[in-house]
């Protein structure tokens, strides 16, 4: 009698371990950065699912400095995550959607602390008292500050393509987390029963092309010529529209199945809203290394684009290859600017 193997569990923190000697830095700094990232990631999604149960929904009545309205579980999602960043000694600063300036950690021991974390805690979180999907958003990135435990604000005014790895988490029907170190993209599923993020997507590669487009159509007419041209041509080529208003869920959607996600400026944000640094930027790593494509709508590369503040803002058009160059030719063909 033969008996079938079964496909072995790999959890998140194996992998981890197990590919760190892909990474530029080898030391094993990033691993346990990265793990401490899994290990908030498990506490928010605690509290997502329960969040009901423990009054922590609705409006804290207080604004971030993106002058958003901060819901109570943002607050708590991004103590949680600086908590953690601060248990193996690591991070030495972090950038947060939720707070006006970065903050500095404190050392651990007399531990060397390399890199600095970007955040949005808590990504379309005005959908959790409906229900619907929201998500965490990070990146990574090697601080250029020199000494053991110091940090400045310029070492968070780093171009997307200096991120040494970026992920979302996406608190969903089932919670997954995504994450790239720069040698592909990896999905981990939370599996409730064990604890763990356990590998469920290996290697995901983004398909060229989808039928899905993903815009807030009611912002249309405040939307440029041309982006109303593309948005008219995906209306007569049937593409189906769908917005959830999460930019980690509209993204999602496109990585497994093909689309575009665009958030253009309008006359109240003309230089974009989404922000550059720890929304696009991580978004656009992930895309990238998925074989799609992140621009603004200037047609700059995401990656490229400077960062001269932390709450900066941005246009964006990401998503699937031949959708993304749709979008860019018909930038070309319709923009006033020649």
């Amino acid at each position: 009698m033969t008996t079938t193997r079964q496909n072995r569990i790999i959890t998140l923190d194996e992998f981890i371990i197990k590919n760190q000697k892909h990474y530029n830095d080898a030391t094993g700094s990033l691993t346990r950065l990265l793990r401490d990232i899994g290990i908030a990631s498990k506490i928010v999604n605690r509290e997502v699912n329960k969040a009901g149960l423990v009054n922590i929904l609705g409006d804290a009545k207080s604004g971030n400095s993106s002058g958003d309205n901060v819901q109570k579980l943002d607050l708590f999602a991004n103590q949680v995550m600086i908590e953690c960043l601060q248990n193996s000694g690591e991070c030495a600063g972090v950038a947060s959607e939720e707070d006006e300036k970065w903050t500095k950690l404190n050392p651990v021991s007399n531990k060397r602390a390399d890199y600095v974390v970007v955040m949005d805690p808590l990504d379309g979180s005005s959908n959790i008292d409906v229900n619907v999907s929201v998500g965490t958003i990070f990146g990574i990135y090697k601080k250029l500050t020199k000494t053991k435990s110091g940090v400045k604000e310029s070492d968070f005014f780093q171009k997307g393509s200096k991120m040494v790895a970026a992920g979302y988490v996406l608190y969903g029907t089932s919670t997954i987390l995504v994450y790239t170190t720069g040698n592909g993209v990896n999905g981990f599923t939370l599996d409730p029963s064990i604890g763990e993020f356990c590998l469920s997507h290996k290697n995901i590669k983004m398909p060229d092309f989808g039928i899905y487009y993903s815009v807030n159509q009611g912002y249309y007419q405040k939307f440029d010529l041309e982006v109303r041209r593309f948005i008219d041509n995906c209306n007569d080529e049937n593409y189906r529209l769908r917005y959830i208003g999460s930019m980690v869920s509209d993204v999602h959607r496109s990585l497994f199945k093909g689309g575009i996600f665009l958030y253009p400026n309008t006359r109240k944000y003309p230089g974009g809203k989404l922000r550059l640094l720890y929304e696009c930027n991580p978004m656009a790593m992930i895309v990238e290394q998925a074989g799609g494509i992140a621009v603004d709508c200037q047609l700059n590369r995401i990656l490229d684009v400077p960062v001269t503040s932390i709450h900066q803002r941005s246009t964006i058009a990401i998503g699937s290859k031949k959708m993304v160059k749709d979008f860019i030719s018909h930038v070309k063909k319709y923009s006033a600017v020649k």
